[in-house]
Formats: structure tokens, sequence, C-alpha cells
């Protein structure tokens, strides 16, 4: 008797579970977050324009001369419309792997102590991984959004 309830009660538990693992797909992980456009537009953009001691504004170097092309302001602006902030956006989803915390955007610029690539011609600008910087554009890269963000 006991081994025919144990068999039922797995059975049961075995096919509660499938419709979890179809909807995923069997052995499949997990889809990777997508980037946020207000959450980049809101929060990770101004980081291209803050002024940080020793270093450049990432703007500064970003708008000419790099793979990695920042739209620059219109004339008399000093931020960035919706037009340009969605051409940063774009920019920048070629440097992201979403979800992935070993994206270009996040190991260029911190320094290889705290667990950074080797190459950033703009010098290192975050020396640990718990600056509040790279801590929005993690946040960002690993699927926050505004909306979330804007709840906490």
């Amino acid at each position: 008797m006991k081994t025919q309830t144990l068999s039922a009660i797995a059975g049961f538990l075995a096919l509660s579970t499938l419709p979890a693992v179809a909807a995923r797909g069997a052995g499949q992980p997990p889809a990777a977050p997508s980037l946020d456009f207000d959450f980049f537009k809101t929060r990770v953009q101004p980081i291209f324009t803050a002024k940080r001691p020793g270093h450049a504004r990432c703007i500064s170097c970003h708008v000419a001369g790099t793979p990695l092309r920042l739209q620059p302001f219109s004339t008399g602006t000093s931020t960035w419309n919706d037009e340009e902030s969605r051409k940063n956006f774009d920019a920048m989803k070629r440097v992201v792997a979403p979800g992935s915390l070993q994206s270009k955007l996040l190991l260029h610029p911190l320094a290889e102590k705290a667990g950074g690539d080797f190459f950033h011609n703009g010098g290192k600008h975050w020396t640990s991984q718990n600056d509040p910087e790279w801590q929005t554009l993690t946040a960002w890269v690993t699927g926050e959004t505004k909306t979330r963000s804007e709840k906490r």
C-alpha cells in the first residue's frame, strides 16, 4: 500500500512539473532579459556625461574616433533628444549581451583588479563593482526596467 501511494505521489509530482518544463523548453536556459530603453535613457545615459576626477567624460571620446559612437548633442543643448537617445541605445546594444556580466560595457571601463578586462583606451573609470555607476550599468544589462526601479 505504501509503495502504491508513493508511486502515485511521485507520478503526480512529475506530471505537475511538465507545464513549466514545456513552457521553458526541456533543458533550455531561461531567456535573456531584454534591454529597457526608458531605463537606458533616464539612468544609463547620464553616466556618459558624468565628470569623474582624473578622467574625461565618456562622451568626450565616444562621439568620434572610437568604434562605439554616441550621438553628439544637438547645437545649444546638453542632453540628448529621443531620436538621439534611441541611436545611443542601438549603439550600446552592440557591446551588451543582455543578462551577461561579461558585456564589454561592463568590463572595459572597470579596473582589472575589480574584474574588468585589460582594454579601454579611456582608462578605468571604476575601481570597484560596488561603484554606483557600475551598478546602474549592471542593472540595465541584467534586465532592470525603469518601472521596476521606480517601485523600489
